[in-house]
């Protein structure tokens, strides 16, 4: 995964580029919609940590990454974090909280169904009775082939990003073909892999694992328009 998305092979880099991330402000709206007596949390595919600097105001957090680069990035950048380097489809911390989330479209890097059934064992192993669980992640794909062309700031100038996408449907795989032109001239490509999990399915997989599915939106008006949805469900008593 590293090897294939710049972002990650940088996390300094990520950490700008995704500085207009919204996720952390649509986490605490909807823990306050529906937990608002939440005190703790642990977050599966933190990242460098931008998301949890922020929750981390509010609750006592852990995060959860699979990648040591970017762990040891967050740890640098953000020292009084608790950021721990684990796979999702196997991690036990010993702990269960009043909220489990998974954003920034990390499910969608785990592209096998029975991976997918580990990964949510790890959400209710980590989930107190009536915890809530708040996931982000592709409900639908990106079919547009023509490539879209933007510039993006860069720690070291503006950059040249050019992303078009692929969809297989047999795999549900959606596939983001990215190329950068770098402020120095280098040039950089990146495939990038994500598994679209459609709405009933995703409530299959959350309801399985002890989970009833509250609410699924793309976070704006409170409507499932795709192709991404925050996906907000409560651990049941007595799963």
């Amino acid at each position: 995964m590293e090897a294939t998305n710049l972002l990650y092979r940088d996390p300094a880099l990520c950490d700008v580029v995704q500085s207009d991330s919204t996720g952390a402000r649509m986490c605490q709206i909807l823990i306050e919609s529906h937990r608002p007596d939440a005190r703790t949390l642990v977050d599966f595919g933190c990242g460098t940590g931008r998301d949890l600097e922020i929750l981390a105001k509010r609750f006592e957090c852990v995060g959860v990454d699979l990648q040591p680069g970017m762990v040891d990035y967050a740890r640098k950048a953000r020292p009084g974090l608790d950021i721990r380097t684990g796979d999702m489809r196997t991690a036990r911390l010993g702990a269960r909280m009043d909220v489990v989330t998974c954003m920034g479209n990390s499910l969608a890097y785990v592209h096998d169904n029975e991976a997918i059934s580990q990964v949510f064992a790890t959400f209710a192993a980590h989930a107190r009775p009536e915890a809530l669980l708040v996931l982000c992640s592709p409900v639908a794909p990106i079919t547009r082939t023509e490539p879209i062309t933007a510039t993006v700031d860069t720690p070291r100038g503006p950059a040249t990003v050019s992303v078009r996408h692929t969809w297989d449907l047999r795999t549900q795989i959606n596939t983001m073909h990215r190329h950068w032109v770098l402020p120095s001239g280098e040039e950089a490509r990146d495939e990038i892999r994500r598994r679209v999990l459609f709405p009933r399915e995703l409530e299959r997989y959350a309801e399985d694992a002890g989970f009833e599915v509250l609410n699924m939106s793309d976070g704006a008006k409170g409507a499932l328009t795709g192709p991404t949805a925050y996906t907000v469900a409560l651990r049941r008593l007595g799963s």
